[in-house]
């Protein structure tokens, strides 16, 4: 018969790739696999000794002893995944398989490195979960909302800011900013000595970390707050240029942003630039949609919803309104006699001139043509009308100076008044219209 020696388990769990940790009911590591190394960073007398929570990421701790209480009650706990901060300040994303031992006293885990699975799934699910904000009816702020969101699960970023570059005004905004930072406190010039503007200006990645901040910081012409100790900044080029930057920063000695994180933020600003460009074509096509191209005021869709909800508050608080139809007299022969581009200036210049004589609470729009429909909310009766009529025709009687032709040109303007010329919307509409037309006819 062969004689066979002895073997330690422990010889067989050195060579396992998953780590092997064997944990007191205190949460003391008794015993540390040499896989350790390979996955936290630490080696195992570096580990032994301590306690097991003191390892995990700050934002799981809370959840690890919650399970660690499930465990001790004798429940088996096989696909259990928290994060890990490793010695180099990584995260590492750990996915464990334990169960508590009565007799013994203590808790055997094994620790499985799925850091490079987590972040596969994670990209994946950022492009969907950006996209669908993207699309989303919500506002440009709750876009921010959602990628920060995204972002702080790839890259643990509490502190995050969106920076937008204006290069018409040569402005750079910051319309979120999670992280109370004076850099992102007022806006900035291209010019300026900021990490930010630097990352905008040249179009490149910056990464700082406090063992790379002084050599990197030497070489550029930029001022950084002592206390942020990692800054990690990638820019949002879209096909016209750089239109912004992701920033993500932290005071943490811990945790140190790495390439990695660099190549997950430019990834997710890839989705961002993508998102705003659909955002913005989505604002542009509603604006189309409810404002006359020519003067920008609202077309006739939209001022009848205005209308409506006007009225409604009406009813409700028993005011009165009014509904001015205004049109130009002798329109046509404008457009005949010098061309339409003059009479597209015209519109024009009349747009400006209502929309300085109305009130904030009033909506001028533009019907068509040379037609125009003012709405005048909260007024006291036809008096108040009258008056902003008569403020009306001075004001758009007054000459015209376009380019080398100058004209003059009035208006005729009819007024309705609710609730005495009517009780809906076609009704008030068509009162003012006909009483704009009885005064053009008065005036042939």
């Amino acid at each position: 018969m062969k004689t066979i020696s002895p073997v330690s388990p422990h010889n067989f769990m050195d060579l396992l790739l998953d780590a092997v940790c064997v944990v007191d009911r205190e949460g003391y590591l008794l015993f540390v696999s040499a896989a350790s190394e390979q996955i936290f960073g630490y080696k195992p007398e570096e580990m032994i000794g301590r306690a097991m929570i003191d390892f995990v990421h700050p934002g799981d701790r809370e959840r690890t002893l919650q399970a660690v209480s499930e465990i001790l009650g004798g429940e088996l706990k096989p696909y259990f995944e928290n994060r890990y901060v490793r010695k180099d300040g990584k995260i590492a994303h750990i996915m464990w398989s334990a169960r508590w031992s009565e007799s013994q006293q203590i808790r055997v885990a094994v620790a499985r490195d799925v850091t490079e699975r987590k972040r596969a799934d994670s990209m994946q699910s950022a492009v969907y979960a950006i996209s669908e904000a993207a699309n989303a009816p919500e506002d440009l702020q709750t876009l921010f909302q959602r990628i920060h969101e995204v972002v702080d699960d790839l890259l643990l970023a509490t502190n995050f800011i969106v920076a937008l570059y204006d290069a018409d005004n040569d402005e750079i905004s910051f319309p979120y900013h999670a992280h109370d930072y004076s850099e992102a406190s007022i806006p900035q010039t291209l010019k300026s000595h900021t990490l930010t503007a630097q990352v905008i200006r040249t179009g490149q990645p910056l990464l700082l970390t406090p063992k790379t901040a002084a050599s990197v910081l030497s070489k550029l012409d930029a001022v950084v707050s002592p206390d942020v100790l990692n800054w990690l900044g990638v820019p949002l080029e879209s096909a016209d240029g750089i239109v912004g930057a992701l920033v993500v920063l932290s005071s943490a000695d811990a945790v140190c942003f790495t390439e990695k994180d660099r190549e997950l933020l430019q990834f997710v600003a890839v989705q961002v630039v993508a998102a705003l460009e659909r955002k913005r074509m989505h604002a542009r096509l509603e604006h189309m949609a409810q404002y006359d191209q020519l003067t920008d005021l609202p077309n006739r869709s939209l001022f009848l919803d205005r209308l409506q909800m006007a009225l409604t508050k009406a009813r409700r608080e028993q005011t009165r309104l009014a509904v001015l139809f205004l049109d130009l007299d002798k329109f046509k022969q404008v457009n005949d006699t010098h061309g339409h581009t003059v009479g597209d200036y015209l519109l024009q210049d009349v747009a400006r001139r209502l929309t300085r004589c109305a009130r904030e609470s009033d909506t001028v729009g533009r019907i068509g043509g040379d037609e125009f429909i003012i709405l005048l909310e909260n007024i006291q009766g036809v008096e108040d009308a009258a008056v902003v009529t008569g403020k009306l025709f001075a004001t758009l009687a007054e000459p015209y100076k376009l380019g080398k032709v100058t004209l003059q040109i009035t208006p005729s303007i009819g007024v309705a008044v609710y609730p005495e010329n009517g009780k809906d919307a076609h009704e008030l509409i068509l009162y003012a219209d006909n009483a704009m037309y009885q005064i053009k006819k008065s005036r042939q």
